[in-house]
């Protein structure tokens, strides 16, 4: 999931109604699209829509954005999932050109960076978003080779994930996506996993939020915080930090094995820049979820940023991922 925007907001301006302090990482501008918060009036989902228009919906995330997450990402993913994802791949019929890979919403193309250079053999990526800025840098920034050495070749792909049907994934090997759960509805969900169950390929779907954040040293308004930001995310039939158990419901439902493992953010000292941007998109989606929290969440905000300048704070954002092992079907040949 991703956004073109690139320019970013002046210090001075306010981030969720909350000014950006001046100092420290607060100093450099709010990146468009950072962190979890929305925009104004903006359904947060994958809308890969066909031919797109003038009124299409903006984007979600700034590149920035995704490439400043790209390693905390990489560090999270649960590589203890690849094992039986690796067995079932292993296990499907030869195909002269190798594992065909559907990447959902795949933004800069981070999934792919990771998980391709994991897998032995020849390796097809399907990229699919929405914005073909973004679908071009995928392309062009995804690895060439496998862990073996084996090619590894992309294509590029709009459409909506809400639409993805059985035929649209014939062939495939492996339906991955990152960060994406969370913000569909649950009828995308199950369309997500009837299509992959009808096309008879798993799913490796990660980083889906898990409703919990840890932070170090404590503060009373944590809780208040969470909780609020939680709310927003489940705003307008969102799943937020249900999308988890939706999906395992969905999953389950059609006969497919499901193993889920935690993948939290782990934010020290090292990842300041991201922890500042990651902080103001948090408090910014409380405040717009519950307005009375603008005096104290500024305040709060401060002492967190400064706190993150310091190298004093420490942040686990809580995440999971999902392997789904459909039943093999005639789809998948």
């Amino acid at each position: 999931m991703s956004d073109t925007g690139t320019t970013a907001q002046p210090a001075e301006q306010t981030v969720g109604g909350i000014p950006a302090p001046a100092r420290g990482p607060e100093a450099s501008d709010v990146i468009p699209g950072a962190g979890p918060a929305a925009r104004p009036g903006e359904r947060p989902t994958v809308r890969l829509r066909e031919g797109g228009g003038a009124d299409e919906e903006p984007p979600r995330y700034a590149p920035e954005w995704l490439e400043l997450r790209e390693g905390a990402d990489a560090a999270a993913r649960a590589g203890e999932l690849l094992d039986p994802l690796r067995i079932r791949l292993a296990n499907l019929p030869r195909r002269a050109g190798g594992l065909v890979v559907h990447d959902v919403g795949c933004g800069t193309g981070s999934m792919g960076r990771w998980l391709a250079p994991r897998l032995d053999g020849a390796q097809h990526w399907v990229l699919h978003d929405r914005d073909p800025y973004l679908l071009h840098f995928a392309a062009v920034a995804s690895p060439r080779s496998a862990a073996d050495g084996s090619r590894v070749t992309v294509e590029t792909r709009r459409g909506d994930v809400a639409r993805l049907t059985p035929e649209a994934l014939a062939g495939a090997s492996l339906v991955t996506a990152s960060a994406l759960l969370d913000v569909l509805t649950r009828e995308e969900v199950d369309a997500l996993a009837a299509a992959c169950a009808g096309a008879g390929c798993p799913a490796l779907l990660t980083l889906s939020v898990a409703g919990r954040v840890d932070l170090t040293p404590g503060d009373p308004l944590d809780a208040e915080i969470a909780e609020a930001f939680n709310a927003h995310q489940r705003r307008t039939g969102l799943l937020g930090p249900d999308a988890v158990t939706v999906a395992c419901e969905a999953f389950d439902a059609r006969g497919a094995t499901v193993r889920v493992r935690p993948s939290p953010w782990r934010l020290g000292p090292g990842e300041a820049a991201l922890t500042a941007q990651w902080l103001r998109g948090w408090v910014g989606a409380a405040v717009e979820q519950r307005p009375e929290l603008k005096d104290r969440a500024g305040k709060y905000l401060a002492a967190r940023l400064a706190a993150c300048a310091a190298g004093e704070l420490r942040v686990t954002v809580h995440h999971s991922d999902l392997l789904a092992l459909a039943r093999p079907t005639g789809g998948v040949s």
